[in-house]
């Protein structure tokens, strides 16, 4: 009982904080006391707080294999089918509790400071407590049509984080189509919802007659039911009460709607234009909401698609693409944050392969470690736009000397981005290579390559960032090498100048660069193939490597070997194109129809905006309703108007008054009648 109190309160004190921010500092406290809006930020990290100490309690409490799930109310009742409201508590819900709660703490904490001077401040706060209370609301789901609604939550507050600046076009535009292409897959998501529904009957007959264990009334949309059911699935099928493909497109429904939160290929374009919103939002959505919603409800229905050999492909080869596909268009990008975004989609790549490849618990300790690394590098990409005014690498440069405490926690976030060895990404990246190396077939070999391959350009970009931000002279307005070292030694001194200012940032904003690094470094050790063996994990084992249905990695000897191979030669590769401060400016600008491509994004946007959407969309389809509209259905009205006023004059000399006339009508319509009837035979 207490468990369940504490995990609907980790859930309601943000929403709490939403509620309060918008219902009463807004509008009543706010008018009369301005500077009172600081105090939206206060309640929000004071929410958060609580919530990631209960996060923690709840933690420890959940055991290995074990859940906790309580119904609350009933929400649906169709005859004898009820869908209720409630919550589940397993290893991987406290898991998940722990990085939304973590990661949004102090992503708010820098916030407090970031954010500021702006006017909208708290806006801001309840916006992002509403972000963070409709993902815990999805963590927390006990059934999928309840996933459901949290997950079409988190699409909401992401429009509004995303376009927070409303009055940028490209800010609002952004917000639109992150609003849009998610929904496309969520189309998916709901059609599979729709199938299991119209399957329902069917497996609940199939439980009648073979029974389930733990089970005592089965409800196909409820998650533990669904799972378990999935789990005993060869059971059923030799019996002959269910058909092998019978999950198949309810998964690849469901994937459809994770490809569009986690934005794999093809409805990844709407991660990189997301940057237009604040970049503790940025931080965020790709660190520890968003974005990982969609490997969270593959490794929550794992069991489901694991029935399907079709769905399996399909996940591993899309996660496969997407991991080198968005990597090689960070190797070019200009925008900081542009880079990382690209880098969030591949690593989620990464993820969503570990999913298509049968190792879960792999896949969600990558979740992990990734949530806290890249929301240190964006948190870092803000301290230096904070400094550098602007987040063109080009315009930057040199910004370590000025920027020690920044610059050393980026390296950290950007070494484990990497994969390092012993620091966080390197542990949960390699699991997945090795799993990646024991794949057999056509798809294991592309798997393979596309994964490795990945790790060569993810060398590559991150140290492209590293050198153009950090080493060499400044490039921006504020000047040479010469004044950064004086900034250096005076640190007291301020400088402006056109949005300059190059000192290390706040306290506030730095605080939680420091605290993210512990992770960045420590996390892989929690739980890695070596402590298993040897039994120095910090947490027991069970929270990743056992996490779902036992799945173990063995360390691999040869993995690590080839993956550290490749990043040491995407590294000493960038460096020599990108050391010498004379190659900076030019390098990029001289290459020829790779770079294009690649700066282009593959004219994927091209693609969906003017050729989908203005050429086929808007001059075809809609030519051809708009030639629908008015000729046929406009059309119709008008025939109908001067049928009427046609025929009105012969209506008019009928209906005289006379009644001979009216006599002979009678007559005439009798005698037609006889004659069907009689003639025809009608």
């Amino acid at each position: 009982m207490i468990s369940q109190i504490l995990a609907w309160a980790i859930f309601f004190l943000p929403l709490s904080a939403f509620l309060i921010i918008s219902l009463v500092i807004r509008p009543f406290v706010e008018p009369r006391f301005p500077g009172a809006r600081r105090v939206s930020g206060a309640i929000t990290i004071s929410a958060l707080l609580i919530s990631f100490v209960l996060s923690v309690w709840i933690m420890t409490t959940i055991e290995d294999s074990s859940y906790l799930d309580w119904d609350v109310f009933s929400w649906i009742t169709l005859g004898s089918f009820n869908l209720t409201i409630g919550i589940l508590l397993d290893p991987l819900t406290s898991v998940m509790l722990i990085v939304v709660t973590g990661v949004s703490l102090l992503v708010q904490l820098y916030s407090y400071e970031y954010m500021k001077d702006d006017q909208g401040f708290s806006r801001y706060f309840s916006f992002m407590a509403l972000f963070t209370s409709a993902m815990l609301g999805l963590v927390l789901a006990r059934n999928i049509v309840q996933m459901f609604v949290f997950w079409e939550l988190v699409g909401l507050s992401s429009y509004l984080l995303i376009g927070f600046w409303f009055f940028k076009p490209s800010a609002a535009a952004a917000a639109k189509k992150a609003f849009l292409i998610t929904r496309l897959g969520d189309v998916g998501f709901l059609i599979g919802i729709l199938y299991l529904a119209s399957q329902g009957d069917t497996l609940v007959q199939a439980v009648a007659a073979e029974g389930l264990e733990g089970v005592k009334k089965f409800n196909p949309l409820d998650i533990v039911h669904l799972n378990a059911f999935a789990g005993e699935f060869p059971k059923f099928l030799a019996a002959g009460l269910v058909t092998q493909g019978i999950f198949t497109w309810v998964a690849l429904g469901l994937f459809a709607g994770a490809a569009g939160k986690s934005a794999q290929f093809p409805l990844h374009t709407w991660l990189p234009d997301a940057m237009e919103g604040p970049t503790p939002v940025s931080a965020l959505i790709h660190a520890a909401t968003m974005v990982a919603a969609g490997v969270f409800l593959v490794a929550r229905l794992f069991p489901v698609f694991e029935t399907s050999v079709l769905s399996m492909n399909v996940i591993a080869l899309v996660g496969a693409f997407t991991a080198v596909f968005a990597a090689s268009m960070g190797m070019v990008m200009n925008d900081i944050k542009r880079v990382l975004a690209y880098s969030t989609v591949s690593q989620l790549g990464y993820m969503v392969l570990a999913l298509g490849i049968g190792v879960p618990a792999v896949a969600m300790f990558h979740l992990f470690t990734h949530a806290f690394f890249k929301a240190l590098l964006f948190l870092g990409a803000g301290s230096v736009s904070h400094a550098a005014g602007t987040y063109d690498m080009r315009q930057m440069g040199g910004l370590r000397k000025v920027m020690p405490v920044t610059y050393a926690t980026f390296m950290i976030g950007s070494l484990s981005l990497v994969g390092v060895f012993p620091l966080a990404g390197f542990w949960s990246k390699d699991e997945i290579l090795a799993t990646a190396l024991n794949q057999s077939g056509l798809v294991g070999v592309v798997v393979v390559a596309c994964a490795f391959a990945a790790v060569l350009m993810t060398a590559f970009y991150t140290t492209r960032v590293i050198i153009l931000t950090f080493h060499g002279e400044f490039r921006g307005t504020q000047g040479s090498e010469s004044h950064l070292s004086a900034m250096s030694a005076n640190k007291a001194q301020d400088s402006h100048a056109q949005d300059v200012h190059l000192a290390e940032s706040p306290f506030l904003m730095v605080l939680p660069l420091i605290i993210l690094s512990i992770p960045a470094v420590t996390a892989g050790f929690l739980a890695n193939p070596i402590n298993d063996t040897w039994g120095l994990g910090i947490i027991p084992a069970h929270w990743f490597s056992h996490l779902l249905h036992g799945h173990t990695v063995k360390f691999s000897m040869t993995a690590a070997s080839i993956s550290t191979l490749l990043a040491l030669i995407g590294i000493g590769f960038s460096y020599l194109r990108y050391a010498k401060p004379s190659r900076v400016q030019k390098k990029d600008a001289d290459e020829g129809l790779v770079y294009r491509v690649l700066s282009n994004k593959y004219y994927m946007d091209w693609l969906y905006e003017d050729v989908v959407t203005i050429g086929l969309f808007y001059r075809k389809i809609c030519t051809i309703l708009y030639w629908i509209d008015r000729f046929i259905i406009d059309g119709l009205v008008t025939l109908t108007g001067w049928l009427v006023k046609s025929c009105s004059p012969v209506i008019v000399r009928v209906q005289n008054g006379q009644l001979q006339t009216y006599g002979t009508g009678i007559s005439l319509g009798i005698l037609g009648l006889v004659i069907a009837y009689r003639v025809l035979g009608l």
